[in-house]
Protein backbone atom coordinates (compact mmCIF):
# COMPACT_ATOMS: atom_id res chain seq x y z
CA UNK A 1 0.00 0.00 0.00
CA UNK A 2 1.62 3.33 -1.05
CA UNK A 3 2.18 5.81 1.79
CA UNK A 4 3.55 9.32 1.87
CA UNK A 5 3.90 12.21 4.28
CA UNK A 6 2.18 15.59 4.05
CA UNK A 7 2.55 17.49 7.30
CA UNK A 8 -0.01 20.07 6.13
CA UNK A 9 -2.64 17.32 6.32
CA UNK A 10 -1.43 14.94 9.04
CA UNK A 11 1.68 14.07 11.04
CA UNK A 12 1.15 10.42 10.07
CA UNK A 13 1.70 8.57 6.75
CA UNK A 14 -1.21 8.93 4.30
CA UNK A 15 -2.53 6.21 2.00
CA UNK A 16 -3.99 7.44 -1.27
CA UNK A 17 -4.73 5.37 -4.37
CA UNK A 18 -5.94 6.88 -7.63
CA UNK A 19 -7.58 4.75 -10.32
CA UNK A 20 -4.46 3.21 -11.86
CA UNK A 21 -5.90 2.34 -15.29
CA UNK A 22 -8.01 3.93 -18.01
CA UNK A 23 -11.66 3.62 -16.95
CA UNK A 24 -12.56 2.31 -20.43
CA UNK A 25 -10.89 -0.97 -19.43
CA UNK A 26 -13.53 -1.59 -16.75
CA UNK A 27 -16.54 -3.83 -17.38
CA UNK A 28 -18.58 -2.01 -14.72
CA UNK A 29 -19.16 1.46 -16.15
CA UNK A 30 -22.15 2.34 -13.97
CA UNK A 31 -19.95 2.78 -10.87
CA UNK A 32 -16.27 3.67 -11.03
CA UNK A 33 -14.05 4.39 -8.03
CA UNK A 34 -11.71 7.26 -8.89
CA UNK A 35 -9.63 7.31 -5.72
CA UNK A 36 -9.57 6.16 -2.13
CA UNK A 37 -7.62 7.47 0.79
CA UNK A 38 -6.87 6.96 4.46
CA UNK A 39 -5.86 10.09 6.36
CA UNK A 40 -5.05 9.08 9.95
CA UNK A 41 -4.72 11.92 12.43
CA UNK A 42 -5.92 14.54 9.94
CA UNK A 43 -5.39 18.08 11.27
CA UNK A 44 -6.26 20.21 8.19
CA UNK A 45 -9.63 21.97 7.80
CA UNK A 46 -11.04 22.65 4.33
CA UNK A 47 -12.76 25.98 3.73
CA UNK A 48 -15.13 26.75 0.85
CA UNK A 49 -14.28 23.53 -0.98
CA UNK A 50 -16.09 22.31 -4.09
CA UNK A 51 -15.87 18.97 -5.88
CA UNK A 52 -16.42 17.70 -9.40
CA UNK A 53 -17.27 14.14 -8.36
CA UNK A 54 -19.23 12.39 -5.62
CA UNK A 55 -17.40 11.26 -2.49
CA UNK A 56 -18.11 10.09 1.01
CA UNK A 57 -16.02 10.23 4.15
CA UNK A 58 -16.10 7.80 7.04
CA UNK A 59 -14.62 8.99 10.32
CA UNK A 60 -12.89 6.23 12.24
CA UNK A 61 -11.77 8.54 15.05
CA UNK A 62 -11.65 12.10 16.32
CA UNK A 63 -14.25 14.83 15.87
CA UNK A 64 -14.93 18.08 14.08
CA UNK A 65 -17.57 19.87 12.00
CA UNK A 66 -19.27 19.69 8.60
CA UNK A 67 -21.18 22.47 6.82
CA UNK A 68 -23.01 22.28 3.50
CA UNK A 69 -23.29 25.61 1.62
CA UNK A 70 -24.54 28.17 4.16
CA UNK A 71 -26.40 25.59 6.22
CA UNK A 72 -26.05 24.80 9.88
CA UNK A 73 -22.68 23.66 11.15
CA UNK A 74 -23.04 19.98 12.04
CA UNK A 75 -20.95 18.36 14.74
CA UNK A 76 -19.36 15.06 13.68
CA UNK A 77 -17.31 12.45 15.48
CA UNK A 78 -15.99 8.91 15.22
CA UNK A 79 -18.54 6.79 13.37
CA UNK A 80 -19.87 9.66 11.23
CA UNK A 81 -20.60 9.40 7.51
CA UNK A 82 -20.31 12.58 5.40
CA UNK A 83 -21.15 13.10 1.73
CA UNK A 84 -19.48 15.47 -0.72
CA UNK A 85 -21.35 16.07 -3.96
CA UNK A 86 -20.62 18.11 -7.08
CA UNK A 87 -21.53 21.78 -7.24
CA UNK A 88 -21.86 22.30 -3.49
CA UNK A 89 -19.64 24.34 -1.15
CA UNK A 90 -18.31 22.56 1.94
CA UNK A 91 -16.51 23.59 5.10
CA UNK A 92 -15.35 20.55 7.02
CA UNK A 93 -12.55 19.12 9.08
CA UNK A 94 -11.35 18.46 12.63
CA UNK A 95 -11.59 20.94 15.46
CA UNK A 96 -8.79 23.44 15.96
CA UNK A 97 -5.90 21.74 17.75
CA UNK A 98 -7.73 18.43 17.22
CA UNK A 99 -7.75 15.66 14.61
CA UNK A 100 -9.85 13.03 12.96
CA UNK A 101 -9.11 9.70 11.25
CA UNK A 102 -10.64 9.73 7.78
CA UNK A 103 -11.35 7.20 5.05
CA UNK A 104 -12.59 8.77 1.82
CA UNK A 105 -13.90 7.35 -1.46
CA UNK A 106 -14.45 9.33 -4.67
CA UNK A 107 -16.59 7.80 -7.40
CA UNK A 108 -18.78 8.43 -10.44
CA UNK A 109 -21.39 6.66 -12.57
CA UNK A 110 -25.11 6.53 -13.28
CA UNK A 111 -25.50 4.01 -10.44
CA UNK A 112 -25.56 7.01 -8.09
CA UNK A 113 -28.87 8.21 -9.54
CA UNK A 114 -30.41 4.82 -8.74
CA UNK A 115 -29.18 5.10 -5.14
CA UNK A 116 -30.61 8.61 -4.80
CA UNK A 117 -34.01 7.40 -5.99
CA UNK A 118 -34.19 4.66 -3.39
CA UNK A 119 -31.94 4.26 -0.33
CA UNK A 120 -29.41 7.12 -0.45
CA UNK A 121 -31.34 9.88 1.28
CA UNK A 122 -30.68 13.19 3.07
CA UNK A 123 -27.13 13.35 1.77
CA UNK A 124 -26.55 16.81 3.27
CA UNK A 125 -26.99 15.51 6.80
CA UNK A 126 -24.06 13.92 8.62
CA UNK A 127 -25.04 10.42 9.70
CA UNK A 128 -23.92 8.33 12.65
CA UNK A 129 -23.24 4.82 11.37
CA UNK A 130 -21.29 3.44 14.33
CA UNK A 131 -17.69 2.76 15.10
CA UNK A 132 -15.62 0.71 12.71
CA UNK A 133 -16.23 -2.98 13.38
CA UNK A 134 -14.30 -5.93 11.99
CA UNK A 135 -16.65 -6.39 9.03
CA UNK A 136 -16.49 -2.72 8.03
CA UNK A 137 -12.72 -2.64 8.47
CA UNK A 138 -12.27 -5.74 6.30
CA UNK A 139 -14.46 -4.29 3.55
CA UNK A 140 -12.57 -1.01 3.57
CA UNK A 141 -9.18 -2.70 3.51
CA UNK A 142 -10.37 -5.04 0.76
CA UNK A 143 -11.40 -2.05 -1.39
CA UNK A 144 -7.94 -0.53 -0.93
CA UNK A 145 -6.21 -3.80 -1.85
CA UNK A 146 -8.37 -4.33 -4.94
CA UNK A 147 -7.75 -0.77 -6.13
CA UNK A 148 -4.02 -1.10 -5.54
CA UNK A 149 -3.82 -4.26 -7.67
CA UNK A 150 -4.44 -2.28 -10.85
CA UNK A 151 -6.35 -5.19 -12.40
CA UNK A 152 -9.60 -4.18 -14.16
CA UNK A 153 -11.62 -7.07 -12.70
CA UNK A 154 -10.40 -6.26 -9.19
CA UNK A 155 -11.30 -2.60 -9.59
CA UNK A 156 -14.80 -3.66 -10.69
CA UNK A 157 -14.96 -5.83 -7.57
CA UNK A 158 -13.90 -2.84 -5.48
CA UNK A 159 -16.81 -0.80 -6.89
CA UNK A 160 -19.33 -3.50 -6.00
CA UNK A 161 -17.83 -3.77 -2.53
CA UNK A 162 -18.06 0.01 -2.17
CA UNK A 163 -21.78 -0.12 -2.98
CA UNK A 164 -22.27 -2.85 -0.37
CA UNK A 165 -20.32 -0.88 2.26
CA UNK A 166 -22.28 2.31 1.62
CA UNK A 167 -25.61 0.45 1.68
CA UNK A 168 -24.74 -1.08 5.07
CA UNK A 169 -23.72 2.34 6.35
CA UNK A 170 -27.07 3.80 5.28
CA UNK A 171 -28.98 1.01 7.02
CA UNK A 172 -27.13 1.81 10.23
CA UNK A 173 -27.91 5.51 9.78
CA UNK A 174 -31.66 5.09 10.01
CA UNK A 175 -33.35 7.21 12.65
CA UNK A 176 -34.32 5.36 15.86
CA UNK A 177 -38.01 5.03 14.99
CA UNK A 178 -37.14 3.50 11.66
CA UNK A 179 -34.60 1.23 13.32
CA UNK A 180 -37.26 0.06 15.77
CA UNK A 181 -39.64 -0.61 12.90
CA UNK A 182 -36.94 -2.51 11.04
CA UNK A 183 -36.22 -4.66 14.09
CA UNK A 184 -39.92 -5.47 14.41
CA UNK A 185 -39.96 -6.63 10.80
CA UNK A 186 -36.80 -8.69 11.36
CA UNK A 187 -38.41 -10.34 14.38
CA UNK A 188 -41.53 -11.09 12.36
CA UNK A 189 -39.60 -12.56 9.44
CA UNK A 190 -37.49 -14.65 11.82
CA UNK A 191 -40.70 -16.00 13.35
CA UNK A 192 -41.98 -16.96 9.91
CA UNK A 193 -38.73 -18.78 9.24
CA UNK A 194 -39.02 -20.64 12.55
CA UNK A 195 -42.52 -21.84 11.63
CA UNK A 196 -41.39 -23.99 8.71
CA UNK A 197 -41.76 -27.32 10.49
CA UNK A 198 -45.43 -26.99 11.38
CA UNK A 199 -48.71 -26.16 9.65
CA UNK A 200 -48.77 -22.43 8.94
CA UNK A 201 -51.13 -20.46 11.21
CA UNK A 202 -51.30 -16.78 10.21
CA UNK A 203 -53.59 -15.87 13.09
CA UNK A 204 -51.20 -17.21 15.73
CA UNK A 205 -48.21 -15.40 14.25
CA UNK A 206 -50.13 -12.14 13.93
CA UNK A 207 -51.26 -12.43 17.53
CA UNK A 208 -47.71 -13.03 18.79
CA UNK A 209 -46.60 -9.80 17.11
CA UNK A 210 -49.66 -7.80 18.16
CA UNK A 211 -50.80 -7.10 14.61
CA UNK A 212 -53.78 -8.08 12.48
CA UNK A 213 -53.60 -10.78 9.82
CA UNK A 214 -54.14 -8.10 7.17
CA UNK A 215 -51.13 -6.18 8.51
CA UNK A 216 -49.10 -9.40 8.49
CA UNK A 217 -50.01 -9.95 4.86
CA UNK A 218 -49.13 -6.35 3.95
CA UNK A 219 -45.75 -6.40 5.72
CA UNK A 220 -44.70 -9.68 4.13
CA UNK A 221 -45.75 -8.46 0.69
CA UNK A 222 -43.88 -5.15 1.12
CA UNK A 223 -40.64 -6.76 2.28
CA UNK A 224 -40.56 -9.89 0.11
CA UNK A 225 -42.61 -9.04 -2.98
CA UNK A 226 -44.73 -12.17 -2.48
CA UNK A 227 -48.19 -12.75 -1.00
CA UNK A 228 -48.02 -14.27 2.48
CA UNK A 229 -49.02 -17.84 1.55
CA UNK A 230 -46.74 -17.88 -1.49
CA UNK A 231 -43.83 -16.68 0.64
CA UNK A 232 -44.41 -19.41 3.23
CA UNK A 233 -44.64 -22.06 0.52
CA UNK A 234 -41.38 -20.79 -0.98
CA UNK A 235 -39.62 -21.03 2.40
CA UNK A 236 -40.89 -24.56 2.95
CA UNK A 237 -40.03 -25.72 -0.56
CA UNK A 238 -36.52 -24.26 -0.22
CA UNK A 239 -36.08 -26.28 2.97
CA UNK A 240 -37.53 -29.35 1.25
CA UNK A 241 -34.84 -29.07 -1.45
CA UNK A 242 -32.17 -29.06 1.23
CA UNK A 243 -33.66 -32.10 2.98
CA UNK A 244 -34.01 -34.02 -0.28
CA UNK A 245 -30.32 -33.58 -1.08
CA UNK A 246 -28.98 -34.22 2.40
CA UNK A 247 -31.16 -37.00 3.86
CA UNK A 248 -32.79 -40.25 2.87
CA UNK A 249 -36.19 -39.17 4.16
CA UNK A 250 -39.11 -40.12 1.96
CA UNK A 251 -41.15 -37.45 0.22
CA UNK A 252 -44.03 -38.17 2.59
CA UNK A 253 -41.76 -37.79 5.63
CA UNK A 254 -40.48 -34.50 4.31
CA UNK A 255 -44.00 -33.26 3.58
CA UNK A 256 -45.14 -34.24 7.10
CA UNK A 257 -42.14 -32.53 8.72
CA UNK A 258 -42.96 -29.28 6.90
CA UNK A 259 -46.60 -29.30 7.95
CA UNK A 260 -48.11 -30.66 4.73
CA UNK A 261 -50.49 -33.48 5.62
CA UNK A 262 -51.27 -34.25 1.96
CA UNK A 263 -48.12 -35.52 0.20
CA UNK A 264 -49.73 -35.10 -3.22
CA UNK A 265 -50.47 -31.44 -2.50
CA UNK A 266 -46.88 -31.01 -1.34
CA UNK A 267 -45.56 -32.63 -4.54
CA UNK A 268 -47.72 -30.34 -6.71
CA UNK A 269 -46.41 -27.28 -4.84
CA UNK A 270 -42.83 -28.51 -5.17
CA UNK A 271 -43.18 -28.92 -8.95
CA UNK A 272 -44.88 -25.50 -9.19
CA UNK A 273 -41.98 -23.69 -7.52
CA UNK A 274 -39.04 -25.87 -8.60
CA UNK A 275 -40.20 -27.09 -11.99
CA UNK A 276 -39.65 -30.80 -11.31
CA UNK A 277 -40.99 -33.41 -8.90
CA UNK A 278 -39.29 -33.99 -5.51
CA UNK A 279 -37.90 -37.38 -6.59
CA UNK A 280 -36.60 -36.04 -9.89
CA UNK A 281 -34.91 -33.22 -8.00
CA UNK A 282 -33.27 -35.66 -5.55
CA UNK A 283 -32.07 -38.02 -8.28
CA UNK A 284 -30.79 -35.39 -10.71
CA UNK A 285 -29.52 -32.52 -8.62
CA UNK A 286 -26.94 -34.38 -6.56
CA UNK A 287 -23.42 -33.11 -7.07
Amino acid sequence: MPKFMDFMISPYPLRIITLPIDSSKLKLQSLIILNVGHLPGRISFRHHSTFEKWAFIYLAGGKGSYQVDDGAVQRVESGSLLFLRPGVVYNYGPDADGYWDEYYFTFEGNRIEEWLSSWLTQVDLAKQVGHEDATQHNRIERIFMLMESGLPDNIDRAALLLESLLFEFMLKAQVPTETTKTQQVIDLMDDLGDSLFQPFDAKSIAKRHHISVSTLRRVVSEYTGYPLNAYIHRLKIAEAKNILLNTDNTVKEIADSLGYRDVFYFSRLFKKYVGVSPLFYRNNMQL
